[in-house]
């Protein structure tokens, strides 16, 4: 989802958003009984989206919005 862009730029003049797609991540991730993860992947395209509509200004194609409690910061 972010190949060709470069993110890595938009993050070192905006560190927030670093913090924000890890607060996504944390907020999505799901662990089982034995704390183990269940959707990892889900959660890091979230976090992946996110940054993609941050750089881009748009959503990925076929992705939701993001909801206000995946990027709240706790």
């Amino acid at each position: 989802m972010l190949d060709g862009i470069d993110y890595w730029e938009e993050l070192r003049e905006s560190p927030s958003q670093m913090e924000i797609c890890v607060a996504i991540f944390a907020n999505v991730l799901e662990l089982d009984e034995q704390g183990e993860p269940v959707n990892e992947k889900y959660a890091e395209r979230r976090a992946a989206t996110y940054l993609y509509t941050y750089c881009t200004g748009k959503l990925p194609p076929g992705e939701l919005a993001i909801e206000s409690w995946e990027c709240r910061l706790y």
